[in-house]
């Protein structure tokens, strides 16, 4: 016999066969187990507890919140509820106290709603460094919802906060100047546009400073004693203030920085004085920025006896985008290296247009009030052109100057990039409806439509440097397209075109067709490199994620075809008339040509009709609430195709002489004295 291992049972060694299998059932008791049995049956519990316990975790994960029972007591309130305040929220309108005071009192509190950044990521063919400063609010308006400061994404300024005056800009700007003395005192020097246009914006502010200084508790002594603030106060003065007046030189307007409010008041005063205002129209308004550094900078580190440094911060007031852009990129390169904001209480920039129009009155009472519209430099909202401007063929009317919902480019990424903010101040804004030139105050620009700030903060410019903008728009054959075609040659569809042709003799008919055909003749050279042009960009259109540039392709693209419809349509039916055409009732002697929803001259420019149907009704309804989407919608409303209906004109009566009344009646004495006593007027100042 074989010879086996032996098993070692803590007692003794027992070799397998010498045991047999009625011994061991003999020797074992239910309560008395080998150690072997023992083992098999703890790993067998163990690996049913695990698995009992894996099969658990879902149900443990799955629980629903609705299910949740919270059971522990609630709080015990008084019958008062408990105001907590997350953020702070400003107001446009202005008010007469700051604070707790104010009249905006349970509006403010509801006004504190979040709005989230969701404009969609630009691809960036290069890394854009972002600086840490600052946020985005774009158009904040009092009555709608208002963005925490440090809740929204991506951007370093705030964005065309919208304004019905200077009185609500200068509130904002007083919670900002209370922040900044909360880490140490401040330097506030505030930049005035030294032309004619800026009078009353002047005047508004000036008078908001007793407010502004009360509101900061601030005011020196001087004020209620008469006596002049000795210089060495300023040394300890919680709060300098700076004024300079700029054009196109630059003039300050306070010796030195001061506390002294009378004084302060007095140099913004002296701007309105006609003798110190900037007749020359150019408005230098980034060198200002610049040369205002190196003159206030020192503040920043230390200043006085004590050697406190102080928070610095500028305010740059104007009506304008200024003439000096060039020195843009310096202005924001200087106050970021010295951590200075700039805020700026501006203008909305007119949509895709440089410039618009203001209602000028003479600011002297002794000239003639009569209002009078001057041109003025105040867009556009981007860093190139990206609207290609047409007239509305069929209305025979240009394309209306309305809102873009930001600030000039230059001065609002001044603002942004050096964690300010920018004010887009129109006394007339309204969302509600169309704004009427009658309604335009004294100074304010004409612009007829304004769009809701909660849509508008998805369609924000790219404010980039001149390299990264051109980089991301050639980097994509759309943007490209509209861009090139925006610097083309302004044009315009067919303007007031003839529609009435008599027909009692054909040769003289077809005179006048050929007469009327000039006109589109003209336009459609201009027309057809716009086409041409957009139209490469299409085949990228369906790639383009960014609401802004696929809304401004989809409506350039759109208008430019219709427009090209239209005048081509014109052409074409005017040539076939030509070629002679009975009137269905022979009595009838006029041919009226009107506009026809339908396209049937030709098989092409049926096409080119229902692309441009397609792309501008794809604005209405993807962009609604935009400037885009009210363009887009005018054009629709203008038929792309022409159609003729016949008429019958009576011939005119026969002119007759009269002798009698010559109307040479005099001049009633009322009226002659009304002329005598009528004001003189002078020429509109550059603005």
């Amino acid at each position: 016999m074989s010879s086996h291992p032996t098993r070692d049972n803590s007692k003794t060694s027992i070799p397998e066969t010498s045991v047999n299998e009625s011994e061991v059932v003999r020797e074992s008791s239910p309560l008395e187990l080998s150690d072997e049995t023992t083992a098999t049956i703890a790993s067998t519990l163990f690996n049913l507890i695990v698995i009992l316990g894996l099969a658990m975790i879902p149900m443990r994960t799955e629980v629903d919140p609705q299910a949740v029972v919270i059971v522990s007591d609630p709080p015990e309130y008084e019958d008062k509820p408990i105001e907590m305040i997350e953020e702070i929220t400003y107001s446009d309108i202005p008010q007469t106290e700051v604070g707790a005071n104010s009249i905006a009192d349970t509006s403010m509190s509801e006004a504190s709603a979040e709005i989230f950044n969701d404009t969609a990521e630009i691809p960036n063919p290069v890394e854009i460094e972002i600086a840490e400063l600052g946020t985005v609010a774009v158009n904040n308006f009092f009555e709608n919802a208002v963005a925490p400061l440090n809740k929204l994404k991506n951007q370093r300024g705030s964005i065309g906060v919208g304004v019905n005056g200077a009185a609500g800009a200068v509130d904002r700007i007083t919670f900002e100047i209370l922040k900044m003395m909360e880490d140490r005192p401040t330097l506030v020097v505030w930049m005035f546009d030294r032309s004619g246009s800026l009078h009353r914006q002047r005047q508004i502010i000036r008078d908001q400073f007793d407010r502004v200084y009360d509101e900061l508790g601030i005011v020196m002594d001087s004020k209620n004693d008469g006596k002049k603030t000795p210089k060495a106060d300023n040394n300890s003065a919680p709060l300098l203030t700076a004024v300079i007046a700029y054009g196109q030189s630059l003039q300050p307007m306070t010796v030195e920085p001061t506390a002294d409010l009378e004084e302060i008041k007095s140099a913004v005063e002296l701007l309105n004085d006609p003798k110190n205002q900037d007749v020359s129209g150019i408005e230098n308004v980034f060198q200002t920025v610049v040369a205002a550094v190196k003159e206030y900078q020192s503040y920043t580190r230390s200043v006085g006896p004590a050697g406190r440094k102080r928070n610095v911060m500028f305010v740059v007031v104007t009506d304008e985008r200024g003439d000096d852009v060039r020195f843009m990129e310096e202005a924001i390169k200087q106050c970021k290296r010295t951590l200075i904001p700039v805020h700026v209480i501006g203008v909305p920039a007119p949509f895709g247009r440089p410039e618009t129009l203001i209602r000028y009155v003479d600011p002297d009472p002794k000239f003639d009030q009569t209002p009078q519209w001057a041109q003025v430099d105040q867009g556009p909202e981007s860093l190139m052109p990206e609207h290609v401007q047409l007239g509305f063929s069929g209305k025979f009317e240009q394309e209306p100057a309305i809102d873009s919902g930001f600030g000039p480019y230059g001065l609002t990424r001044l603002a942004i990039e050096t964690g300010g903010q920018y004010f887009a101040n129109h006394p007339n804004r309204r969302v509600d409806r169309k704004v009427n030139r009658n309604e335009i105050e004294a100074y304010a620009a004409d612009l007829e439509y304004f769009f809701d700030p909660s849509v508008m903060h998805r369609y924000q410019p790219q404010y980039l440097s001149y390299e990264d903008y051109v980089k991301q728009v050639k980097a994509s054959p759309l943007r490209a397209a509209l861009v090139d075609a925006a610097m083309m040659p302004s044009t315009r569809g067919i303007d007031s075109p003839r529609t009435r042709f008599k027909a009692t003799d054909q040769a003289a008919l077809n005179g006048d067709l050929r007469t009327a055909q000039e006109a589109a003749a003209i336009l459609m050279p201009k027309l057809y490199p716009l086409k041409m042009r957009l139209m490469t960009g299409l085949e990228s259109r369906e790639k383009e994620t960014v609401p802004r540039w696929k809304a401004g392709f989809d409506l350039a693209l759109g208008r430019v075809l219709a427009h090209a419809v239209r005048t081509d349509g014109y052409n074409d039916t005017l040539a076939m008339m030509k070629s002679g055409q009975p009137f269905k009732d022979p009595k009838n002697n006029v041919w009226q040509l009107e506009p026809a929803a339908e396209v049937t001259i030709s098989s092409r420019l049926k096409r080119d009709a229902e692309l441009a149907t397609s792309l501008l009704q794809a604005v209405v309804d993807e962009h609604p609430g935009t400037p885009w989407a009210y363009l887009a919608k005018q054009e629709l409303e203008v038929p792309m195709g022409w159609k003729w209906t016949e008429e019958y004109e009576a011939p005119p009566p026969p002119r007759t002489n009269d002798p009698g009344n010559n109307n040479n009646n005099p001049m009633p004495q009322d009226d002659q004295k009304r002329m005598l006593q009528k004001k003189q007027s002078r020429p509109i100042p550059k603005l």
